[in-house]
């Protein structure tokens, strides 16, 4: 961080999908700077520039970019759909391309332009095995054994889907922190609330791990798509509902597709000063 950093700064990108909002920085050619306490400084959205998750871009041998991504509170978040959906656009603008293999900690995922200025990522098969999710103890993770009989998935990071009458009289916020930190959940679990509103629609509002109430998360949307359809509540096709607007899933047979628009808002540096704080 020191040398051409300490004298000009650190540029960023801020992005989001359906108000799922991000800090991209992009680390191609450079060695990552990025730690637990400059992420937490970075996501203080009145002395920081605040953000749902941060996004890191670095060079990756076997793909055309790796993917890094940090929560608010510092810790690092396996998974995000809408972030990179995000930086998928970014790099297709880039590059002209209309396909991409980007490599996370979920693996290696597809996106691909969708057309009408929406872009597509294939986030994985779901994990429906309790170890895979993980869950402290063999249960059924259809049912599982907490009060609002909720369903367990993992899309690279665990959720906890309930299914519920009304999606806009929960409180998200007491009720997504509880969960989050029970002791069923050992890396602890971003939570969902979900209303059927047909065989094809779903009314979800969420709350992440490490973050709290966001207007969208992808991997939430494809857990709440993945329970539905493992409930018989919807097909495999839905289109979700969010506080931040609507996107839509479709589980294939090679992984859980998410697609919806992105929006890159503004570019920015932050200052050698900032960055000499929180080192």
């Amino acid at each position: 961080m020191k040398d051409a950093l300490s004298l000009s700064g650190l540029p960023f990108m801020k992005m989001h999908g359906a108000g799922n909002d991000f800090v991209v920085i992009d680390q191609r050619g450079r060695k990552s700077i990025v730690s637990a306490a400059l992420a937490r400084a970075l996501g203080d959205r009145h002395r920081g520039v605040g953000f749902d998750q941060l996004c890191t871009i670095d060079d990756d041998a076997g793909a055309d970019a790796r993917l890094v991504f940090w929560n608010a509170d510092g810790t690092v978040a396996g998974a995000c759909g809408n972030a990179t959906r995000c930086v998928a656009r970014h790099l297709m603008d880039e590059t002209g391309r209309n396909r991409l293999e980007l490599r996370t900690e979920r693996g290696l995922l597809t996106a691909e332009d969708a057309g009408g200025g929406l872009t597509r990522v294939n986030m994985g098969p779901p994990q429906l095995d309790w170890a895979a999710i993980p869950l402290a103890r063999a249960v059924d993770t259809l049912h599982l054994p907490l009060p609002g009989n909720p369903v367990a998935v993992g899309m690279g990071n665990p959720h906890c889907v309930f299914f519920v009458e009304d999606a806009e009289a929960v409180d998200v916020a007491g009720l997504g922190r509880k969960a989050e930190h029970d002791p069923l959940f050992p890396e602890r679990t971003n939570v969902e609330f979900a209303s059927v509103l047909g065989s094809d629609r779903l009314r979800m509002r969420v709350w992440e791990r490490g973050t709290g109430i966001t207007l969208a998360c992808g991997s939430g949307i494809c857990a709440a798509a993945v329970a539905a359809a493992r409930r018989s509540l919807t097909g495999r096709q839905v289109t979700v509902e969010v506080d931040g607007g609507t996107l839509s899933v479709d589980w294939r047979d090679d992984g859980v597709w998410l697609t919806g628009p992105t929006a890159h808002v503004f570019d920015g540096v932050l200052s050698p000063a900032f960055l000499a704080a929180h080192a």
